[in-house]
């Protein structure tokens, strides 16, 4: 009886019809049907929209279900299933948008059966809404509780109509049938309404305790145990930590300030001959007895199709520039790459400090081809007010880069970066003062000393061009390969300092490797080094696998293996670095 007495409301008033159809017409035939046949029911995800009010709760998931089991349960515990089941569901990611016309709907036609009814109850009650791409999706079957959630859209416009004493638009017809369903619905309406006092209810205490109403924290862990079993070996098993806290500020909603807190106490091993090829990328921490500092400021906004980047301190190019090195980069986090040379290509790491970039799009996205430009400046002395320092006058690093992004598949990437160094500063520094990639005669090329392990002593100031390819392919979701190629030259300001810095390498990796979110991966390739010098190069060979244990904790074991660290003429053994790191995130 409850069937057929919803079907005889809905064909006597529009605004019920409309509510029904809100989902589906099918639905109308299943309910009718159901009452003399067996149920029919499909399993699928759905998303379907529901009126305007804002509590949408919708991709629904129906199970198979027993025909003579649901025969003998009792409404109650039908009720109760449906509840249960509703609780369930998850939060739908299309947003929905009032319309103000039947006609913005792409996929409702004047000729459809449901059209006059949709037009009824977006003049009269304006109770109706659409998904993003301008279309209803009214074929497909809904449930009980998709219903009665369209009704409460409804009950609730009504009451605001009879509020603003613009009732005289809501029939006594009108209000008969919605009565009537009412009842038909109680149970559902009910739980509905319950929900949302809850959730109300919930997001008070939360706005009466949270921390502030426009940051968010977002946290990291890293544990770390990791050793040299190579014969070049001067090191012990050490266990190290870094912990980062990103405070994000949005004061618009499109806009984000970071601040970040970090500490840790995390140190490259003490490779022979004073290499920094083993550096990896939780030993990059602004202390290393787990003191506490800003190691980043920075403020990203849009500005028409751009994003424009400005950092204050702790900047890197990495944070405003695309590195096309899907897997492996996690901006120096720990969920990607062990070393900071797999992370991303070294031209990356030339400069860093306070400046800003900009990240001007072309074209208006989606599929297809997407070029982009990005240009930006970073200096590691802007702070400085001394003569020779300072945000133009210190060392610098100004950096341009075409982006070419054709369909989900294939990203290009060519960079250049002119930069200024001081006298005994490093070319592949970060912003700080100590190298964090490549062999130490290729960071301290211009110096006319080399000191031992050939950090410079006298040296000259130095002027670097340096020039990069980068390139990531994605033939398949569970397959991606990456890869880069770095050219530098050096002009010392001074005599017979002048060089060229090679660089390349290549990763492939394979996401949800024996996992959902694992990620296996193997890199190879030639760290930076002087291409004048005739001894064997520092060939690089990584592999590592992040295991996700939880949504917040992964566990990745590695291996870095380092053929003639320091790029030193004659024999010279190999670093083997095995290490266990532990990620944690919040």
């Amino acid at each position: 009886m409850s069937h057929l007495l919803l079907w005889k409301t809905l064909v006597l008033s529009p605004v019920v019809l409309g509510v029904t159809v809100l989902v589906s017409a099918r639905a109308i035939a299943t309910e009718i049907a159901s009452s003399s046949e067996n149920i029919k029911v499909k399993t699928a995800q759905t998303e379907v929209p529901i009126a305007s009010n804002p509590a949408i709760f919708i991709p629904t998931k129906q199970p198979k279900v027993n025909q003579q089991l649901v025969a003998q349960k009792t409404d109650e515990n039908k009720v109760l299933e449906d509840v249960n089941r509703y609780s369930g569901e998850g939060n739908n990611q299309n947003s929905l948008s009032q319309v103000t016309s039947v006609s913005q709907f792409s996929d409702v036609q004047p000729t459809d059966w449901a059209f006059q009814a949709l037009q009824s109850l977006v003049e009269r009650y304006g109770c109706i809404a659409g998904y993003p791409n301008s279309t209803y999706r009214g074929n497909r079957a809904l449930t009980r509780y998709e219903f009665a959630a369209g009704l409460n859209a409804c009950l609730d416009r009504v009451n605001e109509l009879i509020a603003t004493a613009t009732a005289d638009l809501v029939t006594k017809q009108d209000l008969a049938t919605l009565q009537r369903l009412q009842e038909e619905f109680s149970a559902e309406l009910t739980t509905l309404r319950g929900r949302v006092d809850a959730v109300e209810a919930r997001t008070a205490e939360l706005e009466a305790h949270q921390f502030s109403t426009t940051t968010k924290l977002v946290g990291e862990a890293i544990f770390a145990v990791t050793d040299n079993f190579g014969s070049n070996d001067n090191n012990n098993t050490v266990f190290q930590d870094r912990v980062r806290l990103d405070l994000q500020t949005s004061f618009t909603g499109k806009d984000t300030l970071h601040t970040r807190l970090a500490a840790g106490n995390a140190t490259p091993l003490n490779l022979r001959n004073g290499t920094f090829e083993g550096t990896q990328t939780f030993n990059l921490s602004p202390t290393t007895n787990n003191g506490v500092s800003v190691d980043w400021l920075s403020y990203y906004f849009p500005l028409g199709n751009s994003q424009v980047y400005v950092a204050a301190t702790g900047g890197i190019h990495s944070d405003y520039v695309p590195t096309v090195n899907p897997y492996f980069e996690d901006y120096d986090g720990g969920n990607g790459a062990l070393s900071t040379f797999a992370s991303e290509s070294p031209i990356y790491r030339i400069g860093g400090g306070a400046g800003a970039g900009v990240n001007l799009a072309f074209g208006k996205g989606g599929g297809g081809f997407q070029p982009s430009l990005t240009l930006g400046y970073l200096a590691s002395e802007a702070n400085n007010p001394n003569p020779g320092s300072g945000l133009f006058e210190g060392n610098y690093a100004a950096l341009g880069q075409l982006n070419l992004k054709v369909g989900d598949r294939i990203t290009l990437a060519a960079t250049y970066v002119h930069a200024y160094n001081s006298a005994n500063s490093v070319l592949f520094n970060a912003g700080g003062t100590n190298p964090v990639v490549g062999t130490s005669q290729a960071n301290f090329l211009a110096n006319s000393t080399p000191g031992i392990g050939g950090i410079g002593v006298g040296g000259n100031p130095y002027v670097s061009n340096s020039y990069g390819f980068e390139a990531a392919f994605k033939p398949s979701d569970k397959l991606s390969i990456s890869g880069f190629v770095l050219y530098s030259n050096i002009t010392g300001l001074g005599a017979n300092d002048n060089g060229e810095v090679w660089s390349y390498g290549a990763g492939l990796a394979l996401p949800d490797f024996g996992k959902k979110g694992n990620v296996l991966g193997l890199f190879a390739g030639v760290e930076p080094y002087i291409g004048s010098n005739t001894a064997d190069k520092p060939y690089h060979f990584e592999g590592f696998y992040k295991y996700r244990v939880t949504d917040n904790i992964s566990i990745t074991p590695g291996v870095i293996w380092l053929t003639n660290p320091g790029q030193v003429t004659g024999n010279n053994d190999d670093a083997i670095i095995g290490t266990l790191r532990t990620t944690f995130t919040f």
